[in-house]
């Protein structure tokens, strides 16, 4: 009897997809606050949510992104009969929780009903990740598919609201619990057992990832904004994200916490490109070169080094927070095959684009020649020249050669083939790090909640 009243109940509900972004700004908020505060509301209403929250990050290289450039997206089932409501506590609470007073807080909020989502908006979804769309080609897809959208100001949100909802994360996952601060904590600095979340690193190892610099001793899962999140944790399931959410200690109170399922650390805004000439600026992209300008140090210690195809060539950037990234970088000499990992920007008149590294894989080696005096016949220790076309003279046994000439040798490589990721302190929110690769999860349909999942 149990299953048919579920039965029947399924058949009287509707499907929503309810996407979310750009309400927050440099001085405070946090759009999956917002969603947090409208999950509980929606409950209330009596929705059920057929998927975890979704936090989708956006192309992290468009000069306008918000500070995580992450959009959301609730996934429901609801009786029709609540419709107008739930729209009416969505626009109130994201015009109530944005600071509109911002320059470039620019709200967008869509409302897409039915259980699929179509292709198109897949594929919509899929180049705002890794590339740059307009808001015309996103009020073009809602009005094609019957959907509504509302936006503040210009209304730019509603590009990463639709993007939100067409992804759908049928591919790689992985999900993040935050962790929210009572309001009047917001603005101070957050107060956490810095030792416990090493303690969580080693334990929830390796299905967790990116909570500590172990290179400069951090913790990084804290950040140092206004705004209200008090930390977050990020692994491969929401049971171990809040296991490892339940060994951190906290010095103040944790107001409310959400699991959330995400595309974040899949590098799912890479995209291969076939050679050089096809890199757009701000796009995100994975190109195979031969190295042809060997590494030169600028000012701040950054490292760039140039690589070219038969199209082209492209400056490449290795700075200095990247760490171990940049030390690689320096090794590289003119010959080497890479494939470079990175953000396409603009550059100078002379070199117009430039790639910010994210990873260099290194494919081939090329021999490194030197020239250098010859060794003594006799002891085996390297010569020393007497002055231009004198000969050499061995200092520890006294043998002089007079016809002798420098020799080329091959010089042993410190650098190895291989992958290599800047540091965990300069990873992007959608950087996979070293701890995932193997990790990776496929998945075919939207993942309904289990367990609790969010704050009472």
């Amino acid at each position: 009897m149990t299953l048919l009243k579920n039965e029947l109940r399924r058949m009287t509900e509707n499907t929503m997809h309810i996407g979310l972004d750009d309400t927050d700004s440099v001085r405070k908020g946090c759009t999956t606050y917002v969603a947090a505060l409208l999950v509980e509301k929606l409950e209330g209403l009596g929705a059920r949510f057929i998927d975890y929250p979704n936090l989708i990050r956006l192309n992290p290289n468009v000069p306008w992104k918000t500070r995580g450039n992450g959009a959301l997206c609730l996934r429901i089932r609801y009786n029709e009969n609540v419709d107008n409501r739930i729209k009416d506590i969505v626009m109130s609470t994201v015009e109530n929780c944005s600071d509109l007073d911002s320059e470039g807080t620019e709200p967008g909020v869509v409302f897409f009903r039915g259980p699929k989502i179509p292709s198109e908006v897949g594929a919509f979804a899929k180049k705002t990740i890794s590339q740059v769309v307009s808001l015309k080609d996103a009020v073009r897809l809602v009005n094609k598919f019957g959907a509504e959208a509302v936006g503040f100001k210009s209304g730019r949100g509603i590009i990463g609201s639709l993007a939100a909802v067409g992804e759908t994360l049928q591919g790689d996952c992985t999900y993040e619990i935050l962790a929210y601060r009572n309001p009047e904590n917001c603005g101070s600095k957050r107060r956490v057992d810095e030792a416990s979340i090493f303690e969580m690193d080693r334990a929830s190892a390796p299905y967790t990832f990116n909570n500590v610099d172990l290179e400069k001793n951090r913790v990084i899962i804290t950040p140092r904004g206004p705004d209200p999140i008090l930390l977050g944790v990020r692994g491969e399931t929401a049971e171990i994200v809040k296991k490892a959410f339940d060994m951190i200690k906290s010095f103040e109170p944790v107001e409310r916490w959400m699991i959330f399922r995400t595309n974040q650390g899949t590098d799912a805004h890479l995209r291969p490109v076939k050679s050089i000439s096809q890199m757009v600026p701000y796009s995100s992209v994975i190109v195979r070169g031969k190295v042809y300008a060997g590494p030169r140090i600028v000012p701040t210690r950054h490292v760039i080094f140039s690589i070219s195809d038969q199209t082209g060539q492209v400056d490449c950037a290795a700075y200095e927070p990247t760490g171990n990234l940049r030390r690689v970088a320096r090794e590289l000499i003119v010959g080497d095959v890479v494939r470079v990992y990175g953000a396409v920007r603009v550059s100078t008149r002379r070199r117009p684009l430039t790639v910010n590294l994210e990873k260099i894989r290194v494919l081939e080696l090329a021999e490194k020649m030197a020239v250098q005096n010859p060794t003594c016949s006799i002891c085996g220790k390297r010569l020393k020249s007497m002055g231009k076309d004198k000969g050499f003279k061995c200092e520890k046994c006294g043998s002089l050669y007079r016809d002798l000439e420098k020799v080329e040798t091959r010089l042993e490589r410190a650098l190895k083939k291989g992958l290599y990721i800047a540091a965990t302190r300069s990873q992007r929110h959608l950087t996979k790090p070293f701890r995932r690769y193997g990790m990776e999860k496929h998945h075919v349909t939207i993942k309904e909640p289990t367990g609790v999942w969010h704050s009472p």
